[in-house]
C-alpha cells in the first residue's frame, strides 16, 4: 500500500495556498502541446486528492478542453493545477510545493509529443497520448 503524504504549497505571491493528499511523494511530467505552452516545458505535477484552496477568489480557471481545466493565480500568474472537471483529483504544479526534496519522478505522459530538444534522464513509466486518452479520458456520448 502506498503511503499517503500531506502536501502544502503556495503561488509565487502567496495569494493562493494549497493543501492536499498524495499517494507518496510521486511526481509526473506531461509533455503535451498544451502543457508545454502553459509552462514553457513539461508540466511537472503531483496528483492530489482532498485538495483545499485558501484564496479561492485569486484563482482563475481556464477550461482547456471539454473535460479539463487549468488554474492559475490571477495576481502573480503562477500555474496552480490541472484538473479533470468531474474528478476530485488535482494535478498540482510541483514547483508550488513547500517540500520538494522527497519528490520522485515516476511517470511521463504524452511522450510521443515531447520535442527533441530535451530528455529527462529519470527512468519512469511512460505513456503516449493515445495511452493516456484510453486510460483517463471520460467516455464520449
Amino acid at each position: 500500500m502506498t503511503e499517503k503524504v500531506k502536501l502544502t504549497g503556495r503561488c509565487m505571491c502567496g495569494a493562493v495556498e494549497i493543501s492536499g493528499v498524495a499517494d507518496g511523494p510521486k511526481a509526473g511530467a506531461c509533455h503535451c502541446d498544451m502543457c508545454r505552452r502553459w509552462s514553457s516545458g513539461p508540466y511537472f505535477e503531483v496528483t492530489c486528492s482532498d485538495v483545499v484552496f485558501q484564496g479561492e477568489d485569486s484563482i482563475t480557471r481556464f477550461r482547456s478542453s471539454d473535460w479539463a481545466e487549468r488554474g492559475f493565480c490571477a495576481t502573480c500568474g503562477s500555474n496552480l493545477f490541472y484538473h479533470i472537471v468531474d474528478s476530485d483529483e488535482y494535478q498540482i504544479a510541483a514547483g508550488l510545493l513547500d517540500q520538494q526534496s522527497d519528490l520522485c519522478l515516476t511517470l511521463q505522459v504524452f511522450t510521443d509529443s515531447k520535442p527533441p530538444f530535451y530528455t529527462l534522464a529519470d527512468k519512469t513509466e511512460t505513456m503516449t497520448g493515445a495511452e493516456v486518452f484510453a486510460a483517463f479520458a471520460p467516455p464520449q456520448d
